[in-house]
């Protein structure tokens, strides 16, 4: 049982979903297409038992759970394209896009999330898609990367409301995945990325950090900075790590920038059968959820069981969500 205050409030919700992952794409792609558009419907549509998905996370380029690494510009070992001039979203016109192009005809509405787990490898210190840092000199070049991004996205008809700069930016483990500390966030965004949307005349939210809530420094050190500071709409949090009343460390400082949800995994036990290859997963969309809508203030406790049950008195176990209300 859920119980409601109606007369306490914590917050807005943008939307509730998952991450639409490349892996995902491709075994959507893979079914009949009576059988896709019946569990789409069931998905995204409004009417009867559909569930009414509102929100998806994408990643920008391949994230960990893509079949295969790439970016929108690789290019052989030692070679450099700092015009972009090789830029193409082709790993994505495969699957991805057409499957959002599937969607956004049941509901034109969805928000969708953009979020990159690596920059091309010719940007990066350590020349390889795992690990390694952004390289100063391409700072300029890979705001132009998600500049042309979004664009690309515009004309197939997809409209990004939000991308998050770094996937998980302290965990150059995965592959792919790109280590960017707060400092260094913050220099991009202020210096490259904000003055590249604005000059693009892009109404894409930029949002901070987009990792786990036992390091709420991070997004503060990156809203201290005056210079980034502006062009920030808000940070986002996994819950693999601490605990979800660190957000009202960021709220308390910065009461006027949004928080999200954006990821924590959502699977079955270990012994349950797997649905993609090393991949345990419950949800049809991929197992990263695209968020839970957690109290800012840490009145709720989320559990960490990797079932889909809803904690009773949660706001939402699922579903991207910022606090407060966007200001004018």
């Amino acid at each position: 049982m859920i119980e409601v205050d109606a007369a306490q409030k914590f917050q807005s919700i943008d939307g509730f979903g998952y991450c639409l992952t490349g892996g995902s794409a491709q075994l959507l792609r893979a079914m009949s297409a009576p059988a896709r558009a019946k569990l789409l419907q069931e998905l995204f549509g409004t009417a009867g038992s559909a569930i009414g998905v509102s929100y998806l996370r994408l990643s920008i380029g391949a994230s960990d759970l893509d079949a295969q690494v790439f970016s929108y510009d690789d290019l052989p070992a030692g070679e450099t394209d700092p015009t972009l001039a090789k830029f193409s979203l082709a790993p994505d016109e495969k699957d991805l896009i057409p499957v959002l192009k599937e969607i956004l005809a049941i509901s034109p509405n969805i928000k969708l999330m953009g979020s990159p787990w690596s920059p091309p490898t010719w940007m990066k210190t350590n020349g390889n898609s795992k690990g390694g840092s952004l390289k100063p000199e391409f700072y300029d070049a890979y705001a132009r990367y998600f500049v042309k991004y979004i664009q690309g996205m515009k004309t197939h008809g997809i409209r990004l409301d939000a991308v998050t700069v770094q996937n998980e930016p302290l965990h150059p483990g995965n592959n792919p995945s790109l280590l960017m500390e707060a400092a260094d966030q913050a220099v991009f965004i202020g210096k490259a990325l904000g003055p590249a949307f604005k000059a693009a005349k892009l109404d894409t939210k930029i949002i901070c950090y987009d990792h786990n809530a036992d390091r709420p420094d991070y997004p503060i050190t990156v809203l201290d900075d005056a210079t980034a500071r502006p062009y920030v709409d808000g940070s986002a949090f996994h819950l693999y790590r601490g605990e979800i009343g660190a957000l009202e460390q960021v709220h308390a400082k910065y009461p006027n920038k949004n928080l999200y949800f954006t990821e924590e995994w959502v699977g079955p036990p270990a012994t349950c059968p797997r649905t993609w290859p090393g991949t345990p997963s419950s949800s049809p969309l991929g197992p990263r959820a695209t968020g839970a809508a957690p109290c800012w203030s840490g009145t709720w406790p989320p559990t960490r069981s990797r079932t889909r049950t809803r904690p009773a008195a949660a706001p939402s176990a699922w579903g991207p969500s910022r606090w407060p209300p966007a200001t004018p």
